[in-house]
């Protein structure tokens, strides 16, 4: 399927599966070399998502990590305001770079800083969202991201079908769907859904699949998130094969290279 978004008034085609790097402005990520704390590192990860051909870069000022105490409104807010000014300055400017730029939060307040300060292109909420939040992506007029935390497909299915209903009512026009792996879900419920990620196309929306050193992956091989590569490479191929859009990945060059392997759908 062929999917676009409107990112500010440009029309942003995803005619292939893309590759979205993950840049975390926190101390304490589960993946510790995706840590980035200061202006050099976060340079050099932009760069780096660039590179290895990154289309997207989600940008994270506060840990969602299993056990993790979130930080404050303000604190998260101060971290991006520190980060996005560098993150803009170190995409080079040329007609042939669109690189948007997508924030991992789940504050309705935070999204309305990010887009309003620093023109922030999609607001990505790991929290299967709620109509404050709902209301202002609207408004905001960017693509959202509405992320399950259900244990199962049918519940899936069904708070989609909902949640999307009720994004649609308050105006939102483009909205991406993400299972939530590792949210809300047994290992074995992990497995089950991916198993079953092609029954998600039939909202006819695009697909985010974010499994990348997970704990479905490291738990199960009986290793750690820094062994978790081969593993996250073989489930975001079995992503790719069962319709996801966009990988969000720590790793881009290797999800890359998946996308350009798999099959034209």
């Amino acid at each position: 399927m062929s999917y676009s978004l409107n990112l500010h008034g440009r029309l942003v085609d995803l005619d292939h599966p893309c590759v979205m790097g993950i840049l975390n402005v926190t101390p304490d990520s589960f993946f510790a070399e995706s840590r980035t704390q200061t202006e050099q590192q976060l340079r050099e990860r932009v760069a780096q998502i660039i590179a290895e051909g990154g289309a997207m870069i989600d940008i994270g000022a506060c840990s969602t990590r299993p056990g993790s105490q979130p930080v404050s409104e303000e604190e998260e807010m101060a971290r991006l305001r520190w980060a996005l000014p560098i993150i803009r300055t170190a995409i080079p400017e040329s007609p042939d770079t669109c690189l948007p730029l997508s924030l991992d939060t789940f504050r309705p307040s935070v999204a309305r800083m990010a887009v309003e300060e620093f023109g922030i292109d999609i607001i990505n909420d790991v929290s299967e969202g709620n109509h404050e939040m709902f209301r202002m992506v609207a408004r905001l007029g960017v693509p959202y991201v509405l992320m399950s935390v259900q244990p199962d497909l049918r519940l899936t299915l069904l708070v989609f079908a909902q949640k999307i209903q009720q994004l649609r009512d308050y105006g939102q026009k483009d909205i991406i769907l993400d299972p939530g792996f590792g949210f809300g879900k047994t290992l074995n419920q992990n497995f089950e859904l991916l198993n079953d990620l092609d029954k998600l196309r039939v909202f006819d929306l695009p697909l985010l699949v974010g499994v990348s050193r997970k704990s479905m992956i490291y738990k199960t091989l009986g290793c750690t998130p820094e062994e978790a590569l081969n593993g996250t490479t073989v489930l975001n191929t079995i992503a790719l094969m069962k319709g996801a859009t966009i990988l969000r990945v720590h790793d881009v060059r290797q999800a890359v290279e998946c996308c350009r392997l798999s099959p034209l759908r």
